[in-house]
C-alpha cells in the first residue's frame, strides 16, 4: 500500500514550497519528495474533510497570511503525482506569516496562530478553498523567560466535544479556551495558566476526551492536564520532563501525538534531537517515558502517525532530512527504519 504524505517548509533555502511523499507500507521505504504547490514559508498545513484542498501558511513580498490550494487528478499515467492548483490567498500587509493551521469541518472554518504577533484568526470556507475572514482575537501579556516579552500564539484547535477551540499561547504562559460559534466568532469561555516559563506551543487530546498533554517548549516538559468539558477549563495534574537530566545544553519541545487507543504519547525535541515515547495509563491521567530514540537529524520540528499508526515519520528543519520508524503496537517502542530521506527545510508532516 502506498500513503501520501504533505510535507510543509521554510522556503529560505532550497525548498520552493508543498512537498509530496510516498510511504511504501510493503517496502516499509519512503520515496522521493515532488514539489506540488509553489508558495512562500507553507509552515503549517491542514486537510479539509474531504482531503480534497490543502489549507496552508503563505508568505509573499509584501507580508504573511492563509492560502488554499484545490487537488486535480493526474493528468496522465506517467504523471501519477497529485497536482494543486491555489484558489485562494489573503494576505496582510507588513504582517508576519501564521504558524499553525486547522480545519474545522462541522462549521466550515480556518484557523491560524501567529507567533509573532500574538493573536488567533478563524476563517469561513467553502468547497472551493475561498476564505473569508470572521474573527480575530489578540492576547495580552508576557512571562518570565526571554521568548516570552509579548504573547505568541502558537497553536489552536477544536476540543473533543467540538464545543470550544483552544489556543496555546507560549508568551503569555497560558492556554485560552474560546467558544465558537457557527459563522465562526470566539468568546472566551476559560483561561488555563501554566507555570512560569513553560512556554505553551502544542497540545493533544486523549481519546476519552477528559485529558490532554501539553508540550512545554522552554521547559521541555509534557504537562498533563484535566479538561473540564461543562465550561473548557483545565487542571494540572502531572508534569513530566521530555529529556534525561544529563542533557544540559538547549532543547525546545516541538510536536505532541498520541495514539487512537489512548495507551501511548510521543513527542519531539529539538537540540537534544529525540522523539520522546510514554506509557499513558488506563484513565489517561498519568505518563510514564519509556523511550528516548534519536531523531537521526536536526531539529524534529513535526512528526506524524500515519493512519495504521504502524509507521512514524519525523521531519528535521536544519538537515533537510525525513526519518521513517516502526512502532510496536504492543509496547509503543519505536525502531529506526530509513533515515536521511531528503526533504528541503521539512516543518510539518500530514498524512493524506
Amino acid at each position: 500500500m502506498k500513503e501520501t504524505i504533505y510535507l510543509g517548509t521554510y522556503t529560505k533555502g532550497n525548498s520552493e514550497g508543498i512537498y509530496e511523499i510516498i510511504l511504501n507500507t510493503q517496502t516499509k521505504r519512503l520515496e522521493e519528495a515532488k514539489l506540488l504547490a509553489k508558495v512562500g514559508n507553507p509552515t503549517y498545513l491542514a486537510l479539509s474533510n474531504g482531503k480534497d484542498i490543502i489549507y496552508s501558511v503563505s508568505k509573499t513580498a509584501t507580508g504573511g497570511g492563509l492560502a488554499a490550494f484545490k487537488k486535480k487528478p493526474a493528468t496522465s499515467y506517467e504523471n501519477t503525482a497529485t497536482l494543486f492548483e491555489k484558489t485562494s490567498e489573503l494576505i496582510e500587509e507588513n504582517a508576519a506569516p501564521p504558524c499553525y493551521v486547522a480545519y474545522d469541518a462541522d462549521r466550515s472554518l480556518v484557523y491560524t496562530t501567529s507567533y509573532h504577533d500574538g493573536f488567533v484568526s478563524v476563517y469561513k470556507t467553502d468547497n472551493k478553498g475561498n476564505l473569508t475572514l470572521t474573527d480575530v482575537k489578540q492576547h495580552e501579556g508576557s512571562s518570565i523567560h526571554e521568548n516570552q516579552e509579548k504573547a505568541h500564539a502558537h497553536y489552536l484547535n477544536l476540543t473533543p466535544d467540538r464545543q470550544y477551540v483552544v489556543a496555546c499561547d507560549l508568551g503569555t504562559d497560558k492556554v485560552y479556551t474560546y467558544k465558537v460559534s457557527e459563522d465562526g466568532k470566539l468568546d472566551l469561555a476559560s483561561t488555563y495558566t501554566a507555570k512560569p516559563g513553560t512556554g505553551p506551543r502544542h497540545l493533544v487530546f486523549h481519546p476519552n476526551g477528559k485529558f490532554a498533554y501539553l508540550v512545554g517548549e522552554l521547559t521541555s516538559e509534557i504537562v498533563v492536564l484535566a479538561y473540564n468539558a461543562a465550561d473548557g477549563s483545565f487542571e494540572t495534574v502531572q508534569t513530566v520532563s521530555s529529556i534525561p537530566d544529563t542533557h544540559t545544553t538547549f532543547n525546545s519541545g516541538s510536536a505532541v501525538r498520541v495514539t487512537e487507543d489512548g495507551r501511548f504519547l510521543y513527542s519531539s525535541n529539538r537540540g537534544h534531537n529525540s522523539i520522546a515515547v510514554y506509557a499513558i495509563n488506563e484513565t489517561g491521567d498519568s505518563i510514564e517515558r519509556i523511550q528516548l530514540i534519536p531523531s537521526e537529524g536536526d531539529t524534529p520540528r513535526d512528526f506524524a502517525l500515519d493512519p495504521s499508526e504502524q509507521f512514524v515519520v519525523v521531519g528535521h528543519q536544519n538537515s533537510d532530512k525525513l526519518t521513517l520508524f516502526e512502532r510496536d503496537a504492543e509496547t509503543g517502542l519505536l525502531s529506526l527504519l530509513q533515515k536521511d530521506v531528503y526533504a528541503p527545510e521539512c516543518v510539518c508532516v500530514t498524512f493524506d
